[in-house]
């Protein structure tokens, strides 16, 4: 798919960062802001709102770094179990470290970090000390009292009070975390409820950039919200809070509105006096719907964001990560959308490249893999595997020979270098898998670049990969989704396995 911008990056960033400065009020405020989604590197948004910077909400920062103290929430559990950052194949505490220093890398300093609902879990307590080792503050809130129907405890000192307060000092107070259950919410309140018992004047909001509230129920875009969140079984829905007190509709998403009423109570308990907020959609600051500039491209392009999270899902019941149901609720929004597998550009030819892997007979352990990329200009681009090279390895051979001119018959890894690395792996480190998965041939290509000058462009054309779309007809290999995710381009797999093998290195 060609290159189409429909949102405007600039004018998104202005009223955004006006939204929120209206939200502080007077010399003794201060508003805690829960920031929801993905702080840094927010590639969902960018793929649905071609034109949306991933790292829009670092330049926000930026503008109120003067304003702002950070406060990084992560889950004792998602430490605990592991739980892993998708699109980096990272757990959730290592995006926390890497979050500290790409915001460290931003000019934005992390002031503290909570551990939510803490027990003494022992992955989190290792957590707790190798940042305070190296000198980050650390708190840890164990799980609220009362929560969620007491509210007498909960705004209480058994409750809210229990946690030690946070010293903050600018007036907006940016609470963030990994992901979806951090404790960002619960921070923001027990924050309000110390505030509070202290005479500053607190407030509340939320930054979530999906749903957009001004964009119809049904809209590609907060489809796309509903699919990227169906694991956790969010449904977006029309708010009748909203709707009720200003005749107007807005979106929002079926936990925050079971949620208000909750919330209400309890904000109007530590504060003291009824709460200006009428609807969920009032907490919101979000103006993304006023950056779109293109509805068709925007629709489109989300779209195409449902078809890859149904091919992520699928892939992820294979694996055993998540239930069928999930993957059923993806079919019916595509359903409802009149979307299908086959309007991805890519997947048909990645199967046929499949076909004719298995017609020529060149496989790996019986198995035939197929893999397409599109480039930028639209041209589709396949490879295949076969006993020297994984699929996704002559994909990207094949892409950036084809940038770079270089005919089909000049190689750009000699024999002796494929042999070498063979040889290497058989022998030297006795492994099973001797074809060369991704990771394996950029290196091997960054060697041969020193001797090859057609090496030496194809590397230079790697970088005009990223954002391209890639499917393949089996789910990668870690070699090979790892180099797939250091270019930067957008994968999806059929739900096959790539080996007969049951533990794939």
């Amino acid at each position: 798919m060609l290159d189409k911008t429909g949102f405007d990056n600039e004018k998104y960033l202005k009223e955004q960062t006006s939204s929120i400065l209206k939200r502080v009020n007077g010399n003794n405020s201060k508003l805690y802001l829960e920031f929801g989604g993905k702080l840094l590197y927010d590639y969902h948004a960018a793929r649905v709102l071609p034109g949306f910077d991933p790292n829009v909400k670092m330049q926000l920062l930026q503008k109120l770094r003067s304003k702002t103290d950070v406060i990084l929430c992560i889950y004792a559990g998602d430490i605990e179990r592991k739980k892993l950052r998708a699109d980096f194949g990272i757990t959730y505490d290592s995006d926390a470290l890497k979050t500290i220093d790409d915001l460290s890398d931003w000019g934005v300093d992390v002031m503290t970090v909570v551990i939510t609902r803490y027990e003494g879990q022992p992955s989190a307590t290792a957590f707790k000390n190798k940042l305070e080792r190296r000198g980050v503050r650390v708190y840890t809130h164990k799980f609220t009292k009362g929560y969620p129907t007491d509210v007498d405890t909960i705004v209480s000192e058994e409750g809210y009070g229990a946690n030690e307060y946070i010293e903050t000092n600018h007036p907006i107070i940016i609470v963030t975390g990994p992901g979806p259950g951090s404790g960002k919410l619960a921070t923001c309140l027990s924050q309000l409820y110390h505030e509070h018992k202290r005479g500053i004047n607190a407030s509340y909001a939320k930054f979530e950039t999906f749903p957009i509230w001004n964009l119809p129920l049904k809209h590609e875009v907060n489809a796309a919200y509903e699919a990227a969140t169906a694991d956790l079984g969010d449904v977006n829905l029309i708010d009748h809070f909203h709707l009720e007190a200003y005749n107007e509709k807005a979106v929002n998403y079926n936990r925050d509105i079971e949620a208000f009423p909750l919330l209400k109570r309890i904000i109007e308990r530590i504060t003291g006096k009824p709460s200006f907020y009428k609807s969920p959609t009032d907490m919101g600051v979000n103006r993304a719907g006023f950056g779109i500039t293109d509805d068709n491209v925007v629709r489109q392009a989300a779209a195409q964001e449902i078809i890859r999270r149904y091919f992520r899902y699928a892939c992820e019941y294979a694996m055993g990560f998540v239930e069928r149901e999930t993957v059923q609720e993806i079919e019916l929004l595509m359903e409802e959308l009149h979307v299908s597998i086959e309007d991805r550009s890519v997947v048909l030819p990645a199967r046929r490249a499949a076909e004719e892997a298995k017609a020529d007979g060149k496989g790996r352990e019986g198995i035939y893999c197929g893999a397409a990329l599109e480039l930028k200009d639209g041209t589709i681009i396949t490879g295949r595997n076969s006993p020297l090279m994984h699929a996704a390895s002559s994909l990207i051979l094949n892409a950036v020979k084809h940038l770079a001119e270089i005919p089909d018959k000049i190689p750009l890894l000699p024999n002796s270098v494929i042999d070498t690395l063979s040889h290497f792996k058989k022998d030297v480190l006795k492994g099973k898998e001797l074809s060369l998965d991704l990771e394996e041939t950029l290196i091997a290509l960054s060697i041969s670049s020193a001797l090859n000058p057609a090496a030496q462009i194809a590397v230079e054309k790697l970088k005009h990969l990223g954002n391209c779309e890639v499917h393949m007809t089996h789910i990668p290999t870690p070699g090979d989704a790892a180099g797939l995710r250091k270019l930067e381009v957008n994968l999806t797999s059929d739900p096959e396995f790539s080996s007969r093998s049951l533990f794939i290195v």
